[in-house]
């Protein structure tokens, strides 16, 4: 599932080659840059990728963000067997943390 869309003037870049998103993930994914706008004001777009590792047992869910700001953009990963909703609001928290200490 691959999908962009502007959403209050961000650009949102989902990809998510051979991944089945649950239903609902694209609202958190909106309720995630406005946590993250709430830190900057700036954002021209946020990129995100979802992929899976592995197979089986030994399947390993992958979650980048790319926060596109002027300058250096932030970006963060999560590696793990947890839920897609759990490892965006850690990349969220990430994210947040890197503008924090860039200001």
């Amino acid at each position: 599932m691959n999908y962009t869309e502007n959403y209050k003037g961000i650009k949102i870049d989902v990809q998510a080659p051979q991944v089945d998103l649950p239903e609902g993930l694209q609202a958190q994914i909106r309720k995630s840059i406005d946590k993250i706008s709430r830190f900057t004001h700036d954002i021209n777009a946020v990129d995100l990728y979802f992929n899976i590792s592995g197979t089986g047992k030994t399947a390993e869910r992958i979650l980048g963000m790319r926060v596109g700001i002027p300058g250096p953009d932030v970006y963060s990963e999560e590696k793990g067997k947890d839920r897609w909703n759990t490892m965006l609001r850690s990349v969220t928290d990430k994210n947040i943390r890197q503008l924090q200490k860039d200001k």
